[in-house]
């Protein structure tokens, strides 16, 4: 007799912070690489580009609207989005955005994206076709509207979320604070001025890239050095090369530091 699986619901993300994919700009595996990350049967290894859904008391929230924003939707079994937050507007974090398509079709809303200037002139340029006046008949459309931030607090989806200003490389870039949680992607430097917004931490999500040294993030001794001088419970790092292998890592990583990886969820105290 055929075994037919049956079809599993979508899943309900109130109070939980998910881990959509914590790679780097490029994936890992790496296209052609033979490395031993990149031939790893540890599916910890097999990272999606960078991005994050959490589930606030009034909905669904995406950060950053990766190239692999479909199969991370649909390995997760996320349904339903209520609101896309943005971090900056380099490719690996903006380049998904066609990819909301049907989640604006099932709704029948336009999405609202918050960003900073340069993230929503990189997107009307990207999606030009998705801002013209006239409508083109055929095909559909990314709807999405912009809420433009400051690093001023504001409200979204029944939660308070602190911008957090960051610098990755020459570009300023913002991370997140909602309630005892930090999240920190891309980015080499903390400014002065965030450092004690980032003070009562529960959780840190954290860049780093990989055991050297690079111009636009944390190594893994600088991701180290920021962990100790925040000293939150709990920190996770992200966007990890495939020079970051899980287990060989992990084993070096002292306690209360780890490696995330896709799929991973935590319970989000606000």
């Amino acid at each position: 007799m055929l075994f037919v699986p049956q079809p599993q619901p979508f899943r309900q993300l109130k109070g939980e912070f998910l881990f959509l994919g914590t790679g780097t700009s490029i994936g890992v595996p790496v296209v052609g690489c033979a490395c031993a990350t990149c031939q790893s049967s540890d599916p910890r290894n097999n990272r999606t580009r960078t991005s994050v859904a959490i589930g606030l008391p009034n909905g669904t929230l995406v950060i950053d609207t990766t190239p692999d924003l479909r199969s991370q939707l649909l390995r997760e079994r996320v349904g339903r989005v209520d609101a896309l937050l943005y971090t900056h507007d380099h490719v690996d974090h903006v380049y998904g955005l066609d990819d909301v398509r049907p989640l604006c079709f099932s709704s029948g809303k336009s999405l609202p994206a918050y960003c900073e200037e340069r993230v929503e002139s990189r997107i009307r340029k990207a999606f030009d076709y998705a801002f013209e006046t006239v409508a083109v008949p055929g095909g559909g459309l990314p709807k999405i509207f912009f809420q433009r931030l400051s690093t001023e607090p504001f409200d979204l989806l029944g939660a308070r979320v602190t911008p957090l200003r960051l610098k990755h490389g020459v570009f300023d870039v913002l991370g997140f604070r909602f309630g005892t949680l930090a999240y920190c992607t891309d980015t080499n430097h903390i400014p002065e001025e965030t450092w004690p917004l980032l003070e009562g931490l529960d959780v840190l999500v954290l860049d780093c890239l990989r055991p050297a040294p690079h111009p636009t993030h944390f190594s893994l001794q600088e991701s180290l050095a920021v962990a100790r001088r925040i000293a939150a419970r709990r920190t996770l790092f992200v966007h990890m090369s495939h020079d970051i292998e899980h287990a060989a890592i992990s084993a070096q990583l002292p306690a209360g530091v780890e490696l995330a990886y896709d799929g991973l969820s935590l319970p989000l105290s606000l």
